[in-house]
Formats: C-alpha cells, sequence, structure tokens
C-alpha cells in the first residue's frame, strides 16, 4: 500500500513537470481555477460571458507589469519562487489562528447548553503566496486551504521557476488571471473596465486592475471606489521602484 502511494505521488510530480515544459512553447487553454468556474457559470440561470484573449508579452503593458508586481509581489524578480519570510509569518498566523479555534471550542464545550458535536469553524489557512505560487495554485490546484495542498503549491512554483523563468510565468499569469466574473487576462481587463488594449495601460488605469487581484468580484462592483483610487495611487507610487524581467 505504501508502494502505491509513492508510485503515484511520483506519477503526479512527472505529470505536473510534463504539463510545466510544455508550457515553456505552448500557451495554457485553460487553468483549474478557470474550469470550476466555467462550472460553476454554467450551473447559473443568469447569463453570463465569458472575457479572455491570449496577449503576447511584449504587447502587454510594462506599467500593468510594474503595478501587479508592486501589489502582489514585490519581490518577484529577486526570489526563487517562494518568499520564505512571508511564508514564515503566515505559519504563525495559523498557529495562532488555530490556537484561536481550539479556545473558542473549549469555551463552548464549557457551556451547559451548548449541544453536543457542534461544528466548530476551521480557521483559514493564510498563504504569502508569491505570483509563482498564485499561478501554481490557478493552474494546477483546487481552492481547498490545507497544508499538503500548500506543500504542493511549493514543489509546482519551484518547477515553474526553474523550468520557465521568471518573464514566462508573468507572462501567463498576466494572461490567465482574474479579473471579474467570466473575466480572464490583461486584454479582457483592460477592455472592460477601461474601454483599450492591454497595451495602453496607463499608469493609473494598471495600478487600478492590480489592487483588484486579491478580490476581483468584490472590486468589479465599484471599480473606481475610493479604496482602489487611493490604493491605486500608493502602487502607483512604488511602481518605479519595481524591476520588470
Amino acid at each position: 500500500m505504501a508502494l502505491l502511494v509513492v508510485v503515484s505521488l511520483v506519477a503526479l510530480q512527472l505529470y505536473f513537470l510534463v504539463r510545466i515544459a510544455m508550457m515553456a512553447i505552448v500557451d495554457p487553454q485553460s487553468t483549474t481555477f478557470q474550469r470550476s468556474e466555467a462550472w460553476r457559470l454554467s450551473l447559473d440561470a443568469r447569463p453570463h460571458r465569458w472575457h479572455q484573449q491570449w496577449t503576447d508579452y511584449p504587447a502587454i503593458s510594462a506599467n500593468l507589469k510594474r503595478a501587479v508586481i508592486a501589489a502582489e509581489d514585490s519581490g518577484f524578480t529577486e526570489h526563487s519562487g517562494v518568499e520564505w519570510d512571508a511564508l514564515e509569518k503566515a505559519w504563525e498566523r495559523n498557529e495562532r489562528a488555530d490556537q484561536i479555534a481550539e479556545q473558542a471550542a473549549q469555551r463552548r464545550d464549557a457551556k451547559p447548553r451548548a449541544k453536543a458535536g457542534a461544528p466548530t469553524r476551521a480557521p483559514k489557512v493564510v498563504g504569502g503566496s508569491t505570483i509563482t505560487q498564485q499561478l501554481a495554485k490557478n493552474l494546477f490546484l483546487s481552492g481547498e486551504r490545507n497544508f499538503l495542498r500548500k506543500a504542493q503549491e511549493l514543489v509546482l512554483s519551484w518547477e515553474l521557476e526553474a523550468i520557465l523563468g521568471k518573464r514566462r510565468i508573468l507572462e501567463i499569469y498576466l494572461n490567465e488571471v482574474e479579473w471579474g466574473e467570466g473575466v480572464f487576462g490583461a486584454t479582457a481587463a483592460a477592455q472592460r473596465y477601461f474601454g483599450v488594449g492591454a497595451a495602453t495601460l496607463g499608469v493609473q488605469q494598471a495600478a487600478q486592475l492590480a489592487v483588484m487581484l486579491p478580490a476581483p468580484k468584490r472590486f468589479e462592483k465599484r471599480p473606481g471606489s475610493a479604496y482602489v483610487v487611493g490604493r491605486a495611487a500608493t502602487i502607483g507610487a512604488r511602481m518605479g521602484r519595481v524591476d520588470v524581467p
């Protein structure tokens, strides 16, 4: 049984390696996240449109590249796929979350009227993810949050860095990342929110798109809100110090 598990794990890693190696020359058609979103939208009775168009790296505005790096992963060009300091801080936050959840469960169980077997809300696993880690997750993994999935994400991040390099990683990321309900990639986002192509995004426009990345479905409802505009100004001020691969 143990041998079968080991063989299965090795086979899975070889599958991932082959997929990543192919991405060095072939643009990925979709990601695991996109397929799950397409399935979810297909089950919704409301009409939805899917916006996505691949754009080669040179045709994507340097402003957007700088803005996304400044907002999401300022050390992108320097690290090997993982920011270990950020990961350590995320681990510490997860440990504290576990402790708080355990203490809450103990208090609940101590109450005389507490229902036996009442479910305890699991603490959120915080990732401290780099752009490479985000791409690894979107390309291959489920949205489930646990430490086993996080370990696989780290392995995939190292493989992406070793095989593809920074420029190709950023190119795929900017073409596959979500920017709203059914909106994927830089070109779709530029057209959806500003009516322009990905190549002509200005500093403020690029910064506003970068602000949206952590929660695109929430921010797409008010893409010009005071928070988005204010946060974009902060990111815009950082963009001049960002190195682009």
